[in-house]
């Protein structure tokens, strides 16, 4: 079974990448960003002719969430038409879309975890442009599974746990958001999931392979509440102040609220859903 990755560079196509070693019945074809750029729809096209891929897993994203109010453009560019592309060709050589997408596309105004089928309302242009290529995959191709996810970060890349690493030891004190509630997620535990469904896919071929999922480490917490764990795990006198998110202003907004409901995944697919703090101890014990 041929697999392209795209993104294959950030942090989840890291994560996958790792663990392409233990499939050795399948074969990996990763592309970072210099190799394959998403908006390249000539380049897309000719990494298709030349994988024939039975699955493509799509890892590439504009994540810039603050830079992409300025430049819309892009954002819908990568995030949107993009993804709209590889689901047409994913259909030309009828291969399954797997395509991870976000949190902000909810506004955050919820009091309950979201499920699939909850009303969307990104706050802005990165949400919206993710919501945008969520809607093109599912409507170009019947072979598209779509796992929103949150507040990711990995031993790879750039990511708020790593942020946290640098400033608790740089620094004698510093103020973490503590009024905006979600799920971390370990790019390592999401990059298992997704190959878990690869899994399912090779055996069978059902309606589980059409729709949106949801996956996210197991617990409810702030920004504040991970800053802290972090601290707690490595043991850094730097003290942290909680912070109002009107204290800490940014050019895009920040759902308040953007707790997953996972239910669906987990019953679909087996999925085992790990506790966020044993994650985070995984991920800093590779530090």
């Amino acid at each position: 079974m041929n697999i392209l990755v795209t993104g294959a560079g950030g942090q989840l196509g890291s994560e996958l990448r790792d663990l392409a070693e233990a499939h050795s019945d399948w074969t990996f074809h990763f592309f970072d960003r210099s190799d394959l750029p998403l908006d390249n729809a000539g380049l897309l096209a000719e990494a298709f002719d030349r994988v024939q891929p039975s699955v493509c897993i799509n890892a590439a994203a504009y994540t810039a969430v603050d830079k992409a109010e300025s430049e819309k453009e892009q954002a819908y560019a990568i995030n949107g038409t993009a993804v709209g592309a590889l689901a047409l060709l994913c259909a030309r050589y009828n291969a399954l879309l797997l395509h991870v997408s976000t949190d902000y596309v909810f506004n955050g105004e919820g009091k309950q975890p979201y499920r699939e089928t909850d009303p969307v309302s990104p706050l802005g242009v990165y949400g919206a442009s993710k919501l945008e290529g969520e809607r093109l995959a599912l409507a170009a191709h019947k072979k598209v599974v779509i796992v929103r996810t949150s507040w990711v970060y990995s031993y790879y890349g750039k990511n708020f746990v790593k942020t946290m690493l640098r400033l608790l030891r740089e620094k004698e004190s510093i103020g973490v958001v503590a009024d905006q509630l979600g799920r971390p997620t370990y790019a390592r535990n999401l990059a298992k999931a997704l190959l878990g469904i690869v899994a399912e896919y090779k055996q069978c071929s059902d309606n589980r392979f059409h729709g949106v999922y949801h996956y996210a480490d197991r617990g409810e917490i702030t920004w504040f509440d991970l800053a802290s764990a972090v601290k707690e795990l490595i043991q850094a006198p730097c003290v942290i102040h909680p912070l109002t998110t009107a204290q800490y202003p940014t050019p895009a907004r920040r759902p308040a609220y953007s707790v997953l409901d996972t239910t669906r995944i987990e019953e679909a697919f087996d999925v085992d859903i790990c506790d966020w703090k044993d994650s985070l101890r995984r991920c800093l014990a590779r530090f």
